[in-house]
């Protein structure tokens, strides 16, 4: 019987020789590849910490004992020892999350995988145990090398170094690597404490040495361990973390179970702040993992277990097609620079590091730093593109207002997997980024519908150099180009009417073009005619706007992000502010979190589909005609337009 079918919580690895736990390792590798390959997921940094985790789990009694986990991408390790062994639906609707979640285990507790926060977390659970006196509980914040290039992991490590009778225990995960190859100082620091052999490793041999000597020897050994600050420093320079008056032990092997065990039990022991330092291998045991140095496959979609090569591939995504861009900006202006916060690859920045190496900056995990580097790069003539996850902008908006806004600076912000992005849970979703900017004066948005507007408002972007730009786009494949039929200001007409009194100035944001079709096509079947404009750049408003409502008898706006202050919310304004009393009905996210599922059951969830929209305009017009609902339903036409008349009436409304 697998041993690892016999786990069904922490406990059960109590009763576990060194050989089974040997074995348990393997079987939890194997178990990961055969998993994760089905379903796609984070790979390669949960075969690097597989030991680990047993030794955490091991020493430490969770839920009593809390084990948090930075980002937690690598925590699929610890949900098969806490109970959870039914991946066959990770990341999908209805199965595990593919992070820690309160919802799932008593065992988790930080569920947000935004990377540099588990510091903090610990620190605050640290000081409620002791105002609690909880002293028979420990914190153990488990962060990755990466991770420690973000300034609050050093915020939170000066006030966690302040108490030194505080119990917590920092387990610094180091794989050299976040996605890629971690880089900065740090990065070098680490890498000096792996590449020297250790303090302890030389105080035993010269110990053993020592005690052989007759009379003396006892007492130079006192003497030279008294003195170890200092040899520390010489030997393994640590000093870094021993100077914020951190109790650092490492580097430990950690692949080595026994190793793991002993340090932790020291640590655990410990009654203050300590730092144990492991060495662990990104993608370990899975040579395809191994032979991937872009990043290990650090997140893999559905693969072939035995080779790791993708099952299927898909057209063009948004991202290649920025990053593709980018290459002929950077070959047409010598001008043109690259940041990425420790996310080359996935931003779509790879090409152009290959082609201009020196115009690339990696900041780390440290978007606060690279907005504000960008406002100083912008200033000295060049214009930076700061490509980054919709979601991670949140953590710069300070640094996007004050710094990049405030002086007028010509930094274009380049946000991926703006939206619904779906499996990736709540924290991943890009919901906010058009909400939080509209705020920032003078700042330029652009959400390019298709392709070919990505390669062209790119290009209007880094034109603009009094002002910071943000183009945003969504996450996957991008589907085919949706042409214009006209324009009206600097707005892209994509249908219409075909009357001189049209009903309904439908205004697509987007990616959303496509789906803005299809309601217009849907509310022509019920005889409601429809103007679809895509405004292009929706901060500011276009000037056209507000005359082009003032036609139509009702305005709805449709946008993949939040509808509290997003686009529709400050399109009613800029028509109230221009006299145009016509109603406005928003579409978008609601305001709460949204549970991990494909982007399709997401968008259905939250009634944002194209039946649902329709549906909810046909009401309003109802209303404005003092008509039944029913009377505008087709009492003809062919089978087709009554299917799709009946698809409009059967679908609920937008859940608020």
């Amino acid at each position: 019987m697998p041993l690892l079918t016999r786990i069904r919580g922490p406990r059960d690895l109590d009763r576990l020789t060194l050989e089974e736990l040997d074995q348990l390792a393997g079987e939890i590798r194997t178990f990961l590849v055969d998993a994760v390959s089905k379903t796609g997921g984070h790979l390669g940094p949960n075969l690097g910490v597989v030991e680990l985790t047993i030794a955490l789990h091991r020493v430490f009694e969770s839920p009593k004992d809390k084990v948090l986990w930075d980002t937690g991408h690598q925590s699929y390790v610890h949900k098969l020892l806490t109970g959870r062994q039914d991946f066959s639906r990770l990341k999908m609707k209805g199965g595990l999350s593919g992070y820690p979640s309160q919802a799932e285990s008593e065992h988790d507790v930080i569920e947000n995988s935004h990377a540099s926060t588990v510091l903090g977390w610990a620190d605050g659970i640290a000081k409620a145990n002791q105002i609690m006196k909880r002293d028979d509980s420990h914190v153990v914040a488990v962060i990755g090398d990466g991770a420690l290039t973000g300034g609050m992991a050093w915020e939170a490590l000066n006030n966690i170094a302040d108490a030194k009778d505080r119990p917590l225990v920092i387990v610094v995960n180091d794989n050299e690597r976040s996605y890629s190859p971690t880089i900065g100082g740090l990065a070098n620091h680490l890498a000096t404490l792996r590449t020297t052999d250790g303090y302890e490793r030389f105080l035993t041999r010269t110990k053993d040495l020592l005690e052989r000597t007759p009379v003396v020897g006892q007492a130079l050994y006192d003497t030279l361990h008294g003195a170890k600050k200092g040899l520390k420093d010489f030997i393994a320079p640590q000093g870094m973390f021993e100077d914020l008056g951190l109790k650092y032990v490492g580097p430990i092997d950690g692949h080595d179970i026994e190793a793991l065990e002993s340090a932790l039990a020291r640590a655990k022991r410990f009654n203050g702040p300590v730092i144990v330092h492991c060495l662990t291998e990104k993608g370990r045991g899975y040579q395809p993992a191994l032979q991937d140095e872009a990043d290990r496959f650090h997140a893999v979609g559905r693969i072939h277990p035995d080779t790791g090569l993708p099952i299927a591939t898909s057209g063009a995504d948004w991202t290649s097609v920025f990053g593709d861009e980018m290459v002929k900006l950077g070959e047409e202006r010598e001008d043109v620079v690259a940041i990425t916060a420790a996310m080359l690859q996935p931003v779509g920045l790879d090409r152009f590091a290959k082609r201009f190496p020196d115009r690339v900056y990696d900041v780390g995990i440290a978007e606060q730093h690279g907005a504000v580097s960008a406002a100083g790069l912008a200033h000295a003539g060049v214009h930076p593109v700061f490509a980054v996850y919709a979601t991670f902008l949140n953590r710069a908006f300070d640094q996007v207002l004050m710094d990049v806004a405030l002086h007028r600076c010509g930094v274009t912000f380049v946000l991926d997997r703006a939206g619904v992005t779906g499996t990736d849970g709540a924290s991943h979703n890009g919901m906010w980024d058009m909400s939080i900017l509209q705020v920032v004066p003078g700042l330029r948005l652009a959400a390019p519908r298709d392709a070919d507007q990505v390669r062209a408002q790119l290009r209007e972007a880094v034109a603009v150099e009094d002002a910071p730009t943000v183009v945003r786009f969504s996450k996957g494949a991008v589907g085919p180009a949706v042409p214009a039929v006209g324009r009206v200001g600097g707005m892209d007409v994509l249908r219409e009417p075909g009357t001189d009194a049209p009903d309904v100035l439908l205004v697509s944001v987007g990616a959303l073009a496509p789906m803005c079709l299809e309601i217009a096509a849907l509310l022509d079947r019920q005889g409601i005619s429809t103007t679809v404009v895509d405004p292009r750049w929706v901060k500011p408003v276009d000037e056209a706007m507000a005359p082009l409502a003032e036609k139509h008898r009702v305005v709805v706006t449709v946008e993949d992000n939040s509808r509290v202050g997003g686009v529709g919310s400050t399109i009613a304004q800029a028509l109230r502010d221009a006299g145009v009393d016509v109603p406005l009905r928003d579409f978008g996210i609601p305001p709460r979190f949204l549970d991990h599922a494909s982007r399709a059951e997401v968008m259905t969830e939250i009634g944002l589909t194209a039946p649902d929209v329709a549906r909810q305009v046909t009401g309003l017009v109802a209303k404005l005609d003092g008509l039944p609902h029913s009377r505008l339903r087709p009492s003809g036409g062919t089978s087709a337009e009554r299917s799709a008349a009946d698809a409009v009436d059967s679908v609920e409304p937008a859940r608020d």
